[in-house]
């Protein structure tokens, strides 16, 4: 994805500027809420925590993911402004690589924010979006995030939910998806939740499950070990302890 403001690749905080300015213009695009950019601020305090690198340990959950994804008889990658902003042709990639489809799913939701997400989707590559239609709903959810396409989201068995709102996280959870979660607070609900929490970057942690998948695409040995390998609490320990100790 280009950026229309320079940023030399020698500033220290060369990565963490992209990033911002791609919210920035997704603000400008329709894309992003307002809200969007406290989050994003949120966010980038845990990855400057982080040390602003994949651990070890997100790795491990990224690979696992890549194989939920890979053997999913139904994976949908849910998409909110934010993700949509940071890696649009990141997700599309991911959807190539697994076979998964893209939705759009919006907790400030107005069907013009949903065209535009689906348009700029588009424009990266996608073929397919889903998400406009809505005509299923998740049990329990009051708010809009609770909207979602029931041959989409509805019908997944493993759902990807990238910056995701605990209270749907929690509720997809109970519906008895899969849910594979980015999130880089290991103490957040959504990553308290998730079956697969992927504490990383999304820049990050989008392209490494794609690189994942095509290296375990034909290999469904290597797909179950991932699977069996990964350990949810440990994993959430593992980034708790990067964070207070800087390992």
């Amino acid at each position: 994805m280009s950026d229309e403001v320079e940023v030399p690749e020698s500033h220290p905080r060369y990565e963490s500027l992209l990033t911002r300015h791609r919210i920035e213009r997704g603000v400008d695009r329709g894309i992003t809420s307002r809200q969007g950019l406290i989050a994003q601020g949120r966010g980038e305090a845990y990855d400057y925590l982080l040390g602003e690198r994949t651990i070890e340990s997100a790795d491990r959950a990224e690979r696992a993911a890549a194989a939920h994804l890979l053997r999913a008889d139904r994976a949908v990658i849910s998409v909110n402004g934010n993700a949509a902003a940071l890696v649009p042709g990141e997700l599309v990639e991911l959807a190539e690589a697994t076979g998964a489809a893209l939705e759009v799913n919006l907790f400030n939701r107005t069907e013009e924010r949903m065209r535009a997400i689906a348009e700029f989707l588009r424009e990266h590559g996608a073929t397919e979006v889903l998400g406009l239609e809505a005509d299923g709903r998740i049990p329990g959810l009051d708010h809009e995030r609770g909207k979602v396409d029931a041959d989409g989201i509805g019908a997944a068995d493993v759902v990807l939910v990238p910056l995701e709102d605990g209270d749907r996280a929690k509720a997809l959870g109970e519906m008895g998806k899969t849910e594979l979660v980015v999130d880089l607070n290991p103490l957040s609900r959504s990553a308290q939740v998730a079956t697969v929490p992927m504490i990383d970057n999304i820049v990050r942690a989008i392209p490494n499950v794609t690189d994942h998948a095509r290296e375990l695409r034909d290999d469904p040995d290597a797909q179950a070990e991932a699977i069996e390998a990964f350990d949810a609490d440990e994993a959430l320990s593992a980034a708790e302890r990067a964070i207070r100790e800087g390992e």
